[in-house]
């Protein structure tokens, strides 16, 4: 049945109508909610989002660029290598309104980008600068100049950083609360105690990997920074009993401590922390192969806040750590134990029947613990939380032992590894070693 020249008609203006995209003026949101609340919506926005909100129309496009929705920028996700030019457009868009930024991985932004932004973006608070390898000292000049109400900065691996940047900053940026520095192989004592003597508010210093670190550096940190918190010495493997005395003297609200791989410290340091920082939560001391039982007992007295402890290739402890651990660290969460040679089921047992395993205890890691058999297994079955265990290279752990363990905890992941069975061999044109004559007889 054909149609009447008048429906034809009709039909084709609603098409048209419906086809035609709505004027700014029509689209019913933009008349419904006000500028204000649309900021307020376009603030929670990332990057790419508020980048797409601006392509809609020209008003979005207004309201999505206000350099109040770009106080908190995060470019590790905006694309895979960014250039100069867009760090120099977003420091003119955001100016003063920019508190936060994130360029970690972006290894194309240069030092004359960073000098850009300093002098725009001068209200900035926090700039995580990770893995950028083209930033040199004049990155920190430029803070130095433009930024004083800095307070966090992340320069892990920008390798060509040296001494002059920290002196730099603790020159211009007092108010820094947090650094990290890691993997800076330049950074000597020399700009770690610049920036102690500069930067007093410091609460995390992290320098994991920073070779040239001695007890020097670290006694001047703990001196200057006595609200120090955080402290992350992973791999500096120069440090002696000496720095560690000194920050237990001085730092009494240290919570999270790491000196893994500082394999030149002794009990030393671990009866004078437990003396003095009781506050002590994290606790990472992997590869301080010349700790004992006798330093983690004079912890466990005193330490009774400590929730995380990573206790990997600590060769010389023995059960006798598992048994005042259980006793005096009711709140133990996260405990790693692998390649502690020495530890048996029966320090298993004391740590799985304690009160903080059953109510607390969500990781337990026993890689390489070569005495430990399935008897451990059932030794954790009462430990509710936990969530994740460790067994690979346990010797004498069974298939049967873990499946009993996750018949009481169905949800727990077990990570261990089993050799697979050596196939028979070939019985294919092979002589039997032995006739039925034989068996018989």
């Amino acid at each position: 049945m054909r149609e009447s020249p008048q429906n034809v008609t009709a039909m084709k203006q609603s098409y048209i109508q419906l086809s035609r995209p709505f004027s700014e003026d029509e689209a019913l949101i933009n008349k419904k909610l006000p500028k204000e609340l649309f900021l307020r919506i376009f603030s929670y926005l990332d990057v790419v989002s508020l980048c797409r909100c601006a392509q809609v129309s020209k008003s979005w496009n207004l309201l999505a660029l206000d350099g109040s929705n770009w106080q908190r920028i995060d470019l590790f996700n905006f694309q895979t290598d960014v250039k100069g030019p867009v760090i120099e457009n977003l420091s003119k868009r955001c100016g003063g309104f920019l508190r936060k930024l994130s360029l970690r991985g972006c290894q194309s932004i240069g030092d004359a980008s960073m000098k850009t932004l300093a002098s725009y973006c001068n209200n900035v608070e926090e700039i995580n600068l990770n893995g950028c390898k083209e930033i040199t000292d004049n990155t920190c000049q430029s803070l130095n100049r433009y930024c004083h109400k800095l307070l966090r900065l992340d320069i892990t691996s920008c390798s060509s950083i040296t001494d002059l940047s920290l002196r730099a900053l603790s020159e211009g940026c007092p108010s820094i609360t947090h650094i990290n520095i890691s993997w800076c192989n330049n950074i000597t004592d020399a700009g770690i105690e610049a920036l102690a003597h500069g930067c007093r508010k410091i609460k995390s210093f992290i320098a994991k990997g920073v070779i040239q670190i001695t007890d020097r550096a670290i006694s001047c940190l703990a001196q200057s920074c006595p609200d120090l918190e955080t402290l992350i010495l992973h791999g500096c493997t120069n440090l002696e009993d000496k720095a560690v005395i000194s920050l237990a003297e001085n730092c009494k609200n240290l919570q999270y401590l790491c000196l893994s791989g500082c394999n030149r410290l002794t009990d030393a340091s671990l009866i004078i922390l437990a003396q003095q920082c009781h506050q002590l939560s994290t606790l990472e001391v992997a590869g301080c192969s010349q700790f004992t039982d006798a330093g983690f007992q004079a912890l466990s007295r005193n330490c009774r806040y400590l929730e995380k402890m990573d206790l990997e290739e600590c060769v010389l402890i023995t059960d006798s750590t598992l048994i005042h651990l259980a006793v005096g660290c009711p709140r133990l969460e996260k405990l790693s134990l692998s390649h502690c040679e020495l530890i048996t089921d029966d320090g298993i047992r004391h740590l799985g029947t304690s009160p903080c395993a059953s109510e607390h205890l969500t990781v337990l890691e026993l890689d390489n613990c070569p005495l430990i058999t399935d008897t451990s297994l059932e030794h954790l079955i009462h430990c509710h939380n936990l969530q994740r265990i460790e067994l690979y290279d346990c010797q004498l752990i069974t298939r049967t032992g873990i499946r009993r363990l996750r018949n009481h905890l169905p949800n727990i992941k077990v990570h261990a590894y089993f050799a697979p069975i050596t196939p028979p061999p070939s019985a294919v044109n092979s002589r039997q070693r032995y006739c039925r004559c034989c068996v018989i007889l």
